[in-house]
């Protein structure tokens, strides 16, 4: 690949010149709207209300925090079924357990706690649904560590049911693949098609607030060209939140933990392609920058000296016989795109991830057989 060009940037009214940094990819542009198989209408959408952030009511944290003020008036008489644990060190399988159980009462606990979250996930979504740029959404994919859980599950059914039952046209339905997978499998869906006709594999990267996790994505394209056969081969977690990294540390770690997956794919003679897709959290610019939302990740990631793919692309140049191309994304849209072929069905839909935070993406599907069908349509009324 030649040299990239030299981009401005205007923020805040300012100009300024975005230096030594890779602002192309010979692909596509980093954060784009337009991919291969979706426009992306918008991502990482910031709503308030009196209380704050919306995403707040429907996180992770937030059903933690309804599930210990259920609690706190039997503790006082010292009838807490879930013992003297805080909801944030129960683990989702003990509360998949407390649903299934012989002890009643903590079943009836945890079902409370699910039903007045998905009244509250059920209020955010209607929210979204009223913006612009969730008009005419059709279906809604739930991921993040959330739905990994029974708990999860029958919020994500709960709150379907309240929606419907308010005449909102929209499906409601928990993510098909394992969310640490989603969020790998989906940076298949950053790659041009062309990459898949030489290449068997890719390298994908899920960074979030407490791990990083790479891994080797089987496209298993021949079997499946829409790519929903797709596998992830093999991946590595690191949970960087235990380490306290520098960024400049956690970046090296990255480059270790990738480079070992490029040798174990040789080893293993797995034709790997040339590319690394990348889900992070934030607001991606098209220069590989994050604008902002990059809070919880070690070190200031959102400095304007600082580019995560410019740095991949230095510090693995080639892989195999070509050059490296790296694109990132917003995290939510990448766990996202995993869903791309079993939403065919529809037109415009949206996921929604439940970890730390609420990410957020609404896509609509681009019709790659529009000039076919038109042709059609066209000989049928000549």
């Amino acid at each position: 690949m030649g040299s990239p060009p030299v981009v401005g940037k205007i923020r805040q009214g300012l100009w300024y010149m975005a230096e030594d940094t890779t602002t192309t990819t010979g692909i596509a542009r980093h954060g784009a709207a337009r991919l291969p198989s979706v426009e992306v209408d918008s991502f990482n959408i910031e709503l308030k209300d009196d209380e704050g952030f919306l995403g707040d009511r429907a996180s992770k944290g937030a059903f933690r925090k309804i599930l210990d003020s259920l609690r706190k008036p039997l503790r006082k008489n010292g009838d807490d079924p879930l013992g003297k644990k805080p909801a944030g060190d129960i683990a989702k399988g003990e509360l998949d357990e407390a649903l299934v159980g012989a002890d009643v009462g903590a079943a009836a606990l945890v079902h409370s706690a699910i039903e007045e979250f998905a009244q509250e996930l059920a209020y955010v979504t209607r929210r979204f649904l009223k913006t612009k740029a969730w008009a005419d959404t059709e279906r809604i994919v739930v991921g993040g560590g959330f739905r990994q859980s029974r708990v999860g599950e029958l919020a994500i059914a709960r709150t379907d049911l309240i929606l419907k039952a308010e005449g909102l046209e929209v499906d409601v339905v928990p993510i098909r693949f394992h969310p640490d997978d989603a969020g790998l499998i989906g940076t298949l869906h950053l790659a041009p098609s062309w990459i898949f006709e030489a290449h068997d594999s890719i390298l994908g990267v899920d960074i979030g607030g407490t791990n990083i996790r790479c891994g080797v994505v089987e496209t298993r394209w021949k079997k499946a060209p829409d790519l929903s056969k797709a596998e992830v081969w093999a991946s590595e977690l690191w949970r960087h939140a235990d380490d306290e990294p520098t960024r400049e540390g956690a970046v090296k770690r990255l480059v270790k933990m990738l480079k070992d997956l490029i040798t174990a794919t040789e080893a293993e003679g797995l034709k790997l392609a040339p590319f690394i897709g990348i889900a992070c959290p934030g607001v991606i610019d098209e220069d590989g920058s994050i604008e902002k939302g990059a809070q919880n990740l070690p070190g200031n990631w959102e400095s304007s000296k600082f580019n995560l793919p410019a740095s991949l692309v230095e510090a693995i140049p080639r892989i195999g016989d070509h050059d490296t191309a790296v694109l990132m994304h917003n995290d939510g849209v990448v766990q996202g795109l995993s869903e791309v072929p079993f939403m065919q069905d529809v037109e415009h839909w949206g996921v929604l991830t439940i970890g730390t935070g609420l990410g957020n993406a609404r896509f609509t599907n681009r019709r790659k057989d529009n000039g076919k069908d038109e042709k059609k349509a066209k000989k049928g009324r000549d």
